[in-house]
């Protein structure tokens, strides 16, 4: 790749348009969001593959969300972190290259789990007493590895092509990590039909995934509304609105985003990093509180956990 290119490395700017001032309070935020993203979904991942009660259809699908969302913060939010805190913004070509892969990668993959775990939703809520002879824990397990195949065959075709293109400068990123649209931005050759097949790519990720979870929704509801009780109806309507919260924060900004790359609609470099910033990253620390620390079972365990560790630690103190 070094050939092609006579840049080696990319800066990252960050929030290009920020003043000086701003530094530290965006620092320590995303430092808090990357210790809290972290340590919740590290946590969730631990308990999932080591409780063997949790090793259950629902929970194998919340283990491999979360992990693909431990990988990406911890691909991308470190090397911004130390920008600000040590002007160590620089990235070579080739860990720019592979950092632009995974963000991609694990963002597809994201996608094609969350509408797993709706397929899932929706046949333990609509076909209940079939539920355990259609998803089981083989099955599930290769769903997530045919995704995590498949999202790595869709972004490796683009990330070759990205990676291929000349690059003569400049080599600064007006972003907080490597992407498809900030890195061919930034190639000295006609780009145009790399952005295009990336957003052919984006757009398939996203649209056919959130159309499924859409419509597996739309059933969900109208079937607790048919036959649930009244109170059984609320708590499960709120439920489903915190999900489909979290949902519309992960695919309305994606979708926003790569819609006016294809149209004559020029964002604030500020305004755009910012809305990458929330869609990637919140989602990241409220998956973990939605879909796994709000389930009984995994409370359960963790209440456990902490109440023999600390009856542990206060026998050790009394001697």
């Amino acid at each position: 790749m070094t050939n092609q290119s006579a840049v080696s490395e990319f800066i990252l700017l960050g929030f290009p348009g920020l003043q000086k001032n701003f530094d530290a309070p965006i620092s320590i935020t995303m430092f808090f969001v990357y210790n809290i993203s972290f340590i919740a979904n590290s946590t969730v991942t631990l308990l999932i593959i080591l409780k063997r009660s949790l090793h259950q259809p629902m929970y194998i699908i919340i283990g491999n969300l979360a992990l693909s969302d431990l990988l990406f913060d911890t691909i991308t939010l470190p090397k911004i972190i130390a920008r600000y805190w040590f002007g160590s913004g620089s990235i070579s070509f080739a860990s720019c290259v592979f950092q632009m892969f995974c963000v991609h990668f694990l963002a597809s993959l994201d996608s094609f789990i969350i509408m797993l775990m709706a397929i899932d939703r929706y046949i333990a809520i609509c076909s209940p007493l079939r539920y355990h002879n259609i998803i089981r824990n083989k099955l599930v397990f290769l769903l997530c590895s045919f995704f995590w195949i498949l999202a790595a065959i869709f972004i490796s075709c683009t990330s070759v092509l990205i990676a291929r293109l000349p690059y003569c400068g400049p080599n600064k990123i007006r972003n907080c990590y490597c992407n498809n649209i900030s890195l061919s931005s930034l190639a000295c050759a006609d780009n145009s039909f790399v952005i295009w097949l990336g957003f052919v790519f984006a757009m398939s990720v996203l649209l056919i995934p959130l159309g499924i979870i859409i419509l597996t929704y739309i059933f969900i509801l109208r079937a607790v509304h048919l036959l649930a009780r009244d109170e059984n109806w609320q708590k499960a309507f709120y439920t489903c609105t915190t999900h489909l919260f979290v949902i519309a924060l992960y695919y309305t900004p994606r979708i926003f985003v790569y819609i006016t790359t294809q149209i004559p609609l020029t964002l604030n470099a500020d305004i755009n990093v910012l809305l990458l910033c929330l869609y990637t990253f919140i989602p990241h620390v409220a998956n973990p509180i939605i879909y796994c620390l709000r389930t009984k079972d995994i409370r359960d365990i963790l209440k456990q956990t902490l109440k023999l560790r600390l009856g542990l630690k206060i026998n050790h103190n009394s001697k």
